[in-house]
């Protein structure tokens, strides 16, 4: 499995890509379980009132979460770049600029 990560604004996001022949989460709205690459993380956005209050920037901001959107994929390389892009998204959902964020990619065990 790969660690997407994205780090701006004194906060970070994490998402999993499962690779072909691991164990991706099943639950309603799971992708369908053939797919050999399958992308999972938090969605969030910025709410006036309510919601969980993160650090960013050194600001108080408030994120409401959404229930995470698996999406599978055919190849590794069409994963990567929809994680990368879904970090960024999340990112300028809270008021950061995507071009601010720094993502990496990493191997959570090595094989």
């Amino acid at each position: 499995m790969l660690l997407v990560r994205g780090s701006a604004a004194g906060t970070t996001l994490t998402g999993t890509v499962y690779e072909r022949g691991e164990d991706a989460p099943s639950f309603k709205g799971a992708p369908d379980e053939d797919a050999p690459y399958v992308w999972v993380c938090d969605e969030f956005y910025e709410v006036e009132s309510g919601g969980l209050v993160q650090q960013v920037d050194g600001e108080d901001v408030r994120v409401a979460f959404e229930s995470p959107m698996p999406r599978g994929f055919d190849t590794r390389d069409q994963a990567v770049a929809a994680a990368r892009e879904h970090v960024r998204t999340q990112f300028a959902r809270i008021g950061v600029d995507p071009d601010d964020v720094t993502v990496s990619v990493e191997r959570d065990h090595p094989r």
